[in-house]
């Protein structure tokens, strides 16, 4: 497919930035709990119990799982505006709702609800950008909703530093739990989503409906009246007829919209690659650290406060990278970023194991944790989203990338889950060689199982995948 010279650059990135708005939610609601972490866990007397700790930080994630299983029928059946609508009303929801109640089963309820929500977001956000996105511009794009994501992490994190008032070194648990922090403070860092996620839902009344889900759905003259604002009627009318020759193809082959056929032997490879790129992303360990990051920087001698402001360097450093991976993923291509993350955190994974396991403490471990971050930040976080909107075919993308997204939300809890356990047993040194170890693993599946999908066409790439 060659593209003119007619994209309508402004209004392309327009769309864009709003749809990766739901990314901005999801990296705010799925980092706010690490900040808000040392208050509740006194409010609700749990500090002791680490069934009870890792059930708190993954109960968003179960939410997750749910709205990842739900959302690949509602998108290929309603299309991509509407879910990304009811996320965003989840989102103002249970952002209220979190902080409203004083029942840790009330909270442990409304962080699931708010979790359904992240887990539509984060399958629709990048699935709209890459079927609205010009070839050529695809990649900087999609990365724009991991920008968002970085975003709401650095968000989340200035503000539960600007909320919480200071810790003093060698404080009670019962001191923490009678402060405001213990109190209010906690309370503030989840309502705060609630204003951006107002922004969200206004802001996505303007945006259209996908024209590749409109193409599919049998409503090709909606489909081309989108095209022309995004690049002309030249553009339109070819974007249409190729999207309407791979989906005669996809009928020919037998390709058909449910999670059976999801499996055969056309699609199983490609499937596959989705749910074990998707699965890696979060089995790198990368996330344990935003979390978790009480633990890991108490382990290298940081008290709350010290912490707070290290959570709050790891997030800027983490919107840094990302917004580097944007001016580099259409041009290195993602094969070689991905190669990159996978063999620079397992190398930095044995030097911060090793620290640990020395009893290193102060600015070196912050800089290896950083230096982690920055890899994941450019390479493994925005990349495994750009391929896994790229991958699956028109005709089951919804369906398909649902089924990834679904497995990256169910290695989540299992790693959010598994960290306490791990951290207990292992200590922190040999949790982070455990990581080492599966990052080694993820270098040489990369190498030897993902095509390169730079500069190709949603149709092209399909072509390729199930010839």
């Amino acid at each position: 497919m060659t593209e003119n010279k007619t994209i309508n650059t402004g209004y392309v990135l327009f769309l864009a930035l709003v749809s990766a708005m739901g990314g901005l939610l999801f990296g705010y609601d799925w980092v706010v709990i690490g900040g808000a972490k040392p208050f509740y866990e006194r409010y609700f007397d749990i500090t002791s119990s680490a069934t009870f700790q890792g059930l708190a930080m993954s109960s968003a994630l179960f939410g997750c799982i749910i709205g990842a299983a739900v959302s690949g029928s509602i998108t290929d059946k309603y299309g991509r505006k509407i879910p990304l609508l009811f996320s965003a009303f989840l989102f103002i929801f249970t952002s209220l709702g979190t902080g409203a109640f004083n029942s840790f089963t009330a909270f442990m309820t409304f962080r699931v609800m708010g979790g359904i929500g992240i887990g539509i977001a984060s399958n629709v956000s990048p699935v709209y950008i890459a079927e609205i996105a010009p070839a050529k511009m695809r990649g900087k794009l999609v990365a724009i909703n991991q920008f968002t994501i970085a975003f709401g992490v650095l968000a989340a994190q200035l503000t539960n530093m600007l909320i919480a008032e200071p810790v003093a070194l060698g404080a009670t648990d019962e001191m923490i739990r009678n402060s405001w922090n213990g109190q209010m403070g906690w309370r503030w860092m989840f309502w705060a989503c609630s204003i951006p996620a107002a922004l969200f839902f206004i802001l996505m009344w303007l945006v259209p409906e996908s024209p590749r889900w409109l193409t599919k759905a049998g409503k090709k003259d909606k489909a081309i009246k989108v095209f022309e604002k995004i690049g002309g009627k030249e553009y339109a009318i070819a974007e249409t007829d190729d999207i309407s020759l791979t989906l005669s193809i996809s009928e020919d082959k037998g390709t058909k919209e449910n999670f059976t056929h999801l499996f055969s032997k056309q699609l199983a490879p490609i499937v596959t690659l989705g749910i074990v790129l998707a699965v890696f992303q979060q089995w790198c360990g990368i996330n344990v650290i935003f979390n978790y990051a009480e633990e890991i920087f108490s382990a290298a001698g940081y008290g709350i406060s010290g912490t707070l402001f290290n959570i709050v360097l790891t997030g800027t450093v983490s919107l840094i990278f990302t917004i580097m991976s944007m001016f580099i993923v259409d041009k290195y291509g993602r094969k070689v970023l991905m190669l990159t993350g996978a063999g620079g955190l397992a190398l930095v994974y044995i030097v911060i194991a090793s620290g640990y396991y020395l009893n290193f403490r102060g600015i070196f471990m912050v800089f290896w944790v950083v230096t982690a971050i920055s890899i994941y930040g450019l390479t493994l976080a925005p990349i495994t989203w750009v391929l896994l909107s790229e991958i699956f075919p028109n005709k089951i993308r919804g369906h398909a990338m649902s089924v990834a997204t679904f497995a990256l939300w169910t290695s989540c809890a299992i790693l959010t889950l598994s960290f306490p356990f791990l951290n207990r047993g292992l200590g922190t040194s040999g949790t982070f060689m455990v990581y080492a170890v599966i990052c080694f693993l993820g270098f040489f599946y990369i190498l030897k199982k993902l095509p390169e999908t730079k500069g190709k066409s949603l149709e092209q790439i399909e072509r390729e995948l199930t010839s």
